[in-house]
């Protein structure tokens, strides 16, 4: 018999896994900031040069400036509103068709799965500075990009939805002979209406971001006198027009997001 007090050795845990994976991670990290140009030297050596220019932008602002910022941002929020309305419009139905727990057609889900990552994959200034040279400067290339944008982002998130529905409500309407569009109406809308609205308003929070910096392509908006202004070094009116625009964005988000929480 072994001794009672004989003592017990547990054998040490090998972390040879998790220190290869840390390894990795930091030579990944390490790696790409040097194929990146990325050089913290330059930061530490233009640090006072830095803080001379935010202190111009942000503690001396031109606030003699603001009437002049009024209607491009106002063009701003109007470019979003109509880009989420008519975006989140096109997006409803192409959800409905591309998911496939409805009309369970791979031939049409699939194509419009394609459609839909196509338009995410685009970034929406790359798709103004293209609006831009077909149309011209101006709003309506700025909306046409959101537009696209939204309809891309909304459609996803909404096929989705209807393909995480209850089913349950659908088999009854299917048991008493119902067609397709009274189990859209009756068993599909009524549990992703909720959902969509949320999935509207916050593209309307991203479209109103995005929208801001649309004007420096020459897509219309606040982003046009921001570019004029930054290309003529007047980085009093730049740190203006950032302060006004972060907090209409602020406001912005603060009560699409109290409406969001109702919602859902």
């Amino acid at each position: 018999m072994k001794a009672d007090n004989e003592r017990i050795v547990v054998p040490r845990p090998r972390h040879f896994k998790r220190d290869a994976i840390i390894l990795g991670v930091t030579a990944l990290i390490v790696g790409s900031a040097w194929f990146a140009g990325f050089d913290l030297g330059r930061i530490i050596m233009n640090f006072s040069k830095g803080g001379r220019l935010l202190g111009r932008m942000f503690l001396r602002p031109d606030w003699g400036y603001a009437p002049r910022i009024v209607d491009p941002l106002i063009e701003t929020i109007r470019m979003s509103i109509v880009g989420t309305v008519w975006g989140a419009a096109l997006a409803l139905p192409v959800a409905v068709f591309a998911a496939n727990n409805f009309i369970r057609n791979p031939w049409i889900a699939q194509p419009l799965r394609v459609i839909l990552n196509i338009t995410r994959s685009v970034p929406a200034m790359v798709m103004a500075s293209v609006f831009v040279a077909v149309f011209g400067i101006g709003p309506f290339s700025g909306v046409l990009a959101l537009i696209i944008f939204t309809f891309g982002l909304i459609s996803k998130l909404t096929f989705e939805s209807i393909e995480a529905i209850d089913y349950g409500q659908v088999e009854a309407l299917l048991a008493v002979g119902a067609n397709k569009p009274s189990i859209l109406r009756y068993a599909i809308m009524p549990q992703i209406l909720p959902q969509f609205l949320s999935y509207t308003l916050y593209g309307l929070e991203i479209n109103v971001r995005a929208a801001a910096v649309l004007g420096y392509v020459g897509a219309g908006g606040i982003g046009q006198i921001f570019e004029q202004n930054l290309a003529w070094r007047n980085f009093d009116r730049v740190g203006l027009i950032i302060i006004i625009s972060f907090f209409v964005v602020l406001a912005i988000d603060l009560v699409s997001s109290a409406i969001r929480k109702r919602l859902v």
